[in-house]
């Protein structure tokens, strides 16, 4: 499924720090690099910012929060992303591995707090977080 993108969604320029730690490198990105530092802009979801950048977070819906397939565990940097919303606090409860720093990456977008403010977010993708009924492309 590809990434639904709204045209008319203006982003900042990259300069939110984001580390990436993933569980299963090889399946989301095709190399065994398990720690992946790169930079986001204002107003961009942390799935967008992963594609971008090479890591394939699955995202069975495109990313409108219809499922729970782009689960990840949010674990610093709480401030620099919006609030979650009734509609995804919903579909993260049929994620499994359910934790208190439990979102959905489509529907966490950055905001730029200040550089003095700024701390690094810190995603981690859990290796078990696939979507079993992804269709292979022929």
């Amino acid at each position: 499924m590809h990434l639904k993108r709204d045209d008319d969604h203006q982003h900042g320029p990259p300069v939110i720090p984001i580390t990436f730690l993933l569980e299963d490198p090889e399946g989301l990105t095709a190399t065994p690099q398990k720690e992946w530092h790169v930079l986001g802009g204002e107003h961009e979801s942390l799935l967008e910012v992963a594609l971008d950048n090479g890591i394939n977070i699955e995202h069975a819906c495109g990313g409108v929060c219809a499922c729970s397939t782009c689960h990840i565990y949010l674990e610093q940097g709480s401030e620099q992303v919006n609030e979650a919303k009734e509609d995804e606090e919903d579909r993260v409860e049929e994620a499994p591995g359910l934790r208190r720093v439990s979102r959905l990456a489509c529907q966490c977008e950055l905001k730029d707090i200040g550089e003095g403010r700024r701390t690094p977010i810190v995603i981690r993708v859990p290796s078990w977080n696939r979507n079993a009924v992804k269709e292979i492309p022929h």
